[in-house]
């Protein structure tokens, strides 16, 4: 797997980016760059599980499946993938696609302007949709953030 590393500087303090980033109406706004009707169930909580999941191409729903590792309330979140939905179905383990993948977010401010910073573990096939995409989500959460 690669580490990808993606970041934005936000002029809003790191509480509001933070909020804007995880609660659930601006999250599905901004990762909707990635699948529109993106979505999670669950909690952001410390050692919930937590489902980012969306409709595929056949409308079908799809996702991943995760563990939150850390929470560091307007500092840092990190989930750790143990499963994924592909067509409706539940794998987890050996079976599912970036079993054992991160996904961090980390949040710095100074002088009210936070830094927001996305580390990602992903399989070379996805790379250059990440590359594509995420700076898009960025930008979104960017502009719901400076509007709060």
């Amino acid at each position: 797997m690669e580490k990808l590393h993606y970041t934005v500087r936000i002029e809003a303090p790191a509480h509001t980016v933070w909020t804007t980033m995880l609660d659930d109406d601006t999250y599905q706004e901004w990762a909707s760059a990635f699948n529109e009707g993106s979505h999670y169930e669950g909690s952001w909580d410390l050692g919930s599980e937590i489902r980012f999941l969306g409709p595929d191409e056949d409308g079908a729903i799809g996702g991943m499946i995760g563990t939150v590792i850390e929470n560091r309330p307007d500092e840092l979140v990190t989930v750790e993938y143990f499963g994924d939905i592909m067509k409706g179905v539940e794998r987890t383990g050996d079976e599912a696609l970036f079993s054992g993948a991160l996904e961090s977010y980390s949040f710095s401010e100074s002088d009210g302007v936070t830094t927001v910073e996305v580390a990602v573990d992903t399989e070379e096939e996805y790379v250059s949709m990440f590359d594509e995409l995420w700076p898009v989500a960025l930008a979104t959460l960017k502009d719901l953030a400076e509007a709060r």
